[in-house]
């Protein structure tokens, strides 16, 4: 075959092209070239990595360290003779096991989406003969040909250019399509991969025009390959609350080993017998490890998932929705995701007055205004001349809504949204005509077209020649501005044809200038009348003497929704950051827009500008960068490293192929479920079902909530066992008897616990959720006052516990089983009051006991349990209880109320108005 170019693909030139791939520009390969290029680069496919095999997928599943904390509980309650709890705890396993496996198989589906990317067959030419190939089978050196329609099959060094045009948005992220040539490029540096005219990647789409190539990467090589690569290499990360729950189960273990330990030495120092100190202590463990707290995150994460598919957020992988409550950075991609991937006409100009076009997308529904006031086209000739270059010269069609059947506006009635067939920035202006014409009743064809000189790079414009119906012929011209003015003798203005003098150029000059400062996409239209017309063989003879007549200017504008999405990110204490394969001048007018970019927060990284920074200048300068232009696959995960480097908990959006790889690293990763390609959304966490935003923010608030439910529950678990620990604890140190009896102690802890602890998990958001800054990635779950909570909270449960153990046994010391009730009762009623202060970060009295039907319905749940057991003839003898009087029920009451109204009125006394995040800034 041959070597490698010395330079890059896109600066070899045909001759030299033809020698490094020993290929004919004409006839191709032979077919036993063919087949010994095959045998050394095998097929044109993406590798896959290795698969892991299901049975160990799901094995992986029980090395979590909760998991085996519930082990260890298992096997302890077996001991105690507790088969039901046992047998509980190997369910709750079960389930956990299963749901992870279910979530792990399905996402590695990645490498998957992208081989269905590629295009299954390709037209070759092979010993001169055109043939239709699988894509699998083609081979460096191949001779691919290319039409509209067509996905490239492969790595191309474009050869042969018919006004060929390739959409590249899933690898660049640029809006529109690329015109491509076969001529070499010359430049002093690297060139992005957007601006690699003259060569076609696999994968992407042509929209226009035909074209050939040559195939210069197969495989894992091409351009498409790297980033299967990358998403290959992406490290999987662990999220926050994973990591936290691991970091808690360790404390846990180590902590209700120690008090045990003490618990059963205390007991036997003072008398108690050997095996039952030792059963009390088991059941102390056991209590101190909240073994049902992974079922209720799974649960509480589960129902949060429900909540946000109702708010058009679909979750993939239960953890990433906690991990985007604690996000302090979004990076979205700018097409697709912050922008409507629709070119929009928003200005026109003409005879120095300038007109601003409504509406949105493909969709006609808009009108054209002067200073506010809208304008009738048929009254504004040049308006009109507009309107009739950008419909006549155009090749697209409009489809979605009923119009006269010779327009270019064509009925689709089962479509929901107007589409366009063809170029979208044709597309676009005619769509600009529709609304500038709509006041017109019909749209009449008053010619047809006899002639077309296609677009190209060298002359930067179309046109078309039509023949009225009177046999009057007329050239309309449409392309660049600066080339229009070189060929352009005239200008129409103000109803007149008049002469182009410096003035009139330096005018249409000034405008194009501020247009494509406000990063629009300017084009100019021209026409001149023929009087007679033949088809010429040079389109320079034809396209001079031009009259100019105005121009447009489009963009693809971004979502209505962005706008205050981001300044809510603001408030709630999250940058936004828009990372686009786009140009500089563009990028920087859509952040501005979105409000992106503002006061001093003003500055826009190009990513060449990134290869030239070393790791820690970038690091230090994301802090200051929200706006990212003209990157790659490979600059986005750059970008993200950095900022988890500093500490962010970084969300990705976006919803091409190039976006994968950066949505896999990430913190979080979020796919567009409309726009996004099956590979960004077989990468991604969470998959936007509109493709909304705003969505993003209602998922933030979500994740925050659920977090703090998290949080809920691991306080009220924790601060019941902790009580249940120090009533032992304490009356072992006293040498008093045993105040709570193991089968008393297992029932607290798996009845009492576990419904009112499921119900917080369902608990709506507190009225400050989306005012308060992210939590770092290090804050630890007791964090924010947690610790001191439970630790206070269960130390007065604990002692009030013991106290109404101390009174009723003082009373009848020969009754031990009546005091151990009373005690038993006081501790599961102090919980049930104690679940109402958990739903507050501040007190008890800050928020309605009864917005929480659940709870409520829990804690009485809880309630007839508990009665059941005291007063149920058949429970008594079990569980050791006895009946208990009113009197007894007094002391209950007020032993089990002191620990939470105490600790409320102090929450009440010390809390303050929470600050905002905008505020703490």
């Amino acid at each position: 075959m041959g070597v490698k170019p010395s330079k890059p693909w896109y600066q070899v030139s045909l001759t030299e092209l033809t020698q490094v791939m020993s290929s004919d520009l004409k006839e191709g390969l032979s077919q036993d070239e063919a087949a010994a290029r095959k045998m050394e680069y095998g097929l044109n496919q993406l590798a896959e990595a290795k698969k892991i095999p299901l049975y160990v997928v799901f094995m992986n599943q029980f090395k979590d360290f909760m998991v085996g904390i519930l082990v260890i509980a298992t096997i302890l309650s077996f001991f105690l003779g507790e088969y039901l709890d046992a047998i509980t705890i190997i369910a709750i396993i079960f389930i956990n096991g299963v749901l992870g496996f279910i979530q792990e198989a399905r996402a590695e589906k990645s490498l998957q989406a992208l081989k269905q990317m590629a295009s299954p067959m390709a037209r070759i030419i092979r010993e001169g003969k055109m043939d239709m190939v699988p894509a699998a089978v083609l081979v460096p050196g191949d001779l691919v040909l290319l039409e509209a329609g067509d996905r490239v099959p492969a790595d191309l060094r474009l050869v042969i250019t018919n006004r060929l045009e390739v959409e590249e948005s899933a690898l660049t992220g640029e809006s529109l399509p690329v015109t491509k040539t076969d001529k070499p490029l010359q430049a002093k540096q690297s060139i992005p991969l957007g601006d690699q005219k003259n060569l076609a990647f696999m994968g992407t789409m042509i929209t226009g025009g035909t074209g050939r190539g040559l195939v210069i990467e197969t495989g894992m090589k091409t351009e498409i390959g790297k980033i299967a690569h990358l998403i290959n290499e992406a490290p999987s990360v662990t999220t926050p609350l994973q990591h936290k729950l691991e970091q808690m189960g360790k404390s846990l273990v180590w902590i209700a080993l120690v008090l045990t330990f003490v618990v059963i030495l205390a007991g036997i120092w003072h008398g108690q017998e050997i095996m039952t100190m030792f059963l009390a202590g088991v059941s102390l463990a056991v209590a101190a490890i909240p073994e049902g707290l992974p079922a209720i995150v799974t649960i509480a994460l589960a129902l949060g998932v429900q909540r946000m598919i109702r708010r058009n957020a679909i979750v993939r992988k239960l953890p990433s929705v906690e991990t985007l409550g604690c996000a302090s950075v979004i990076c979205s991609d700018k097409t697709g995701t912050l922008t409507e991937n629709k070119m929009t006409v928003t200005e026109m100009w003409h005879s120095g007055k300038t007109f601003q076009v409504t509406g949105n997308g493909y969709d006609p529904q808009g009108e054209i205004k002067a200073q506010g006031r809208p304008v009738k086209a048929n009254l504004d000739k040049g308006l009109q001349h507009i309107c009739e270059i950008a419909e006549r010269c155009n090749n697209a069609k409009l489809i979605g809504h009923k119009q006269n059947s010779n327009s270019k506006l064509k009925v689709a009635t089962q479509l929901s949204s107007w589409q366009v067939i063809g170029d979208p920035t044709e597309g676009a202006l005619l769509t600009m005509a529709y609304k500038a014409r709509k006041e017109v009743e019909t749209i009449e064809e008053t010619g047809s077209r006899i002639d077309e000189l296609p677009f190209d790079s060298d002359r930067k414009m179309m046109s078309v020649v039509e023949e009225s119906t009177a046999g009057e012929a007329k050239l309309l011209t449409k392309g660049a501005v600066e080339a229009l003015l070189k060929r352009a003798s005239h200008i129409y203005w103000n109803g007149e044809i008049v002469p182009l003098t410096n003035a009139y150029r330096k005018k249409v000059a000034e405008e194009t200038e501020g247009m494509a400062a406000k990063a629009l996409r300017v084009l100019g239209f021209a026409y001149k009348p023929l009087s007679a017309y033949k088809r010429e063989s040079n389109s320079d003879g034809l396209e001079k003497d031009l009259i100019f007549v105005g121009m447009v200017g489009m963009i693809d504008p971004p979502r209505a929704q962005v706008k205050p999405a981001i300044q809510m990110c603001r408030q709630a204490g999250i940058k936004t950051i828009m990372i686009t394969g786009d140009h500089k001048i563009t990028a920087e007018a859509i952040g501005r827009q979105v409000g992106l970019i503002y006061g001093a927060n003003n500055q826009v990284l190009e990513g060449a500008t990134i290869n030239e920074m070393s790791d820690s200048e970038l690091t230090r300068a994301v802090e200051k960068v929200s706006v990212y232009a003209r990157v790659s696959p490979e600059h986005k995960l750059k970008i993200i490293k950095a900022l988890q480097e500093n500490g962010h908990i970084v969300a990705m959006t976006g919803d091409g192929v190039n976006d994968a790889p950066a949505i896999k690293a990430s913190d979080i990763g979020i796919a567009m479920g409309i726009t996004g390609t099956d590979v960004t959304k077989e990468a991604a966490s969470l998959v936007l079902r509109d493709d909304n935003f705003t969505t993003i923010v209602s998922a933030v608030e979500e994740g925050r909530n659920i977090y703090d439910n998290i949080r809920k529950f691991i306080r009220y678990l924790l601060a019941s066992n902790v009580g249940e620990i120090l009533v032992m604890f304490f009356a072992m140190l006293m040498g008093l008897p045993l105040p709570l009896l193991p089968i008393q102690i297992l029932w607290v802890n798996l009845v009492t616990d576990g419904l009112p602890a499921m119900a917080l998990g369902v608990d709506s958001a507190e009225g400050d959720t989306m005012q308060q800054k992210p939590r770092k990635r290090n804050e630890n779950i007791f964090g924010r006052g947690l610790g001191w909570k439970i630790i206070s909270r269960g130390f007065l449960i604990g002692l009030m516990t013991l106290g109404a153990f101390l009174i009723a046994y003082e009373e009848n010391p020969n009754d031990l089983t009546h005091a151990q009730t009373v005690a038993f009762a006081t501790l599961v009623l102090a919980q049930l009051i104690h679940v109402f202060d958990c739903r507050s970060e501040y007190s008890v009295f800050h928020r309605n006991p009864f917005e929480n039907k659940f709870l409520v319905w829990a804690v009485l749940s809880s309630l007839l349990l508990m009665l059941g057991v005291i007063y149920w003839d058949v429970m008594q003898p079990i569980f050791k209880t006895t009946a208990l009087s009113l009197r007894d029920w007094a002391l209950i009451f007020v032993a089990a109320g002191i620990p939470t109204f105490v600790a409320g009125m102090g929450g009440v006394l010390r809390s303050k108005q929470p600050k905002s995040a905008l505020s703490l800034k």
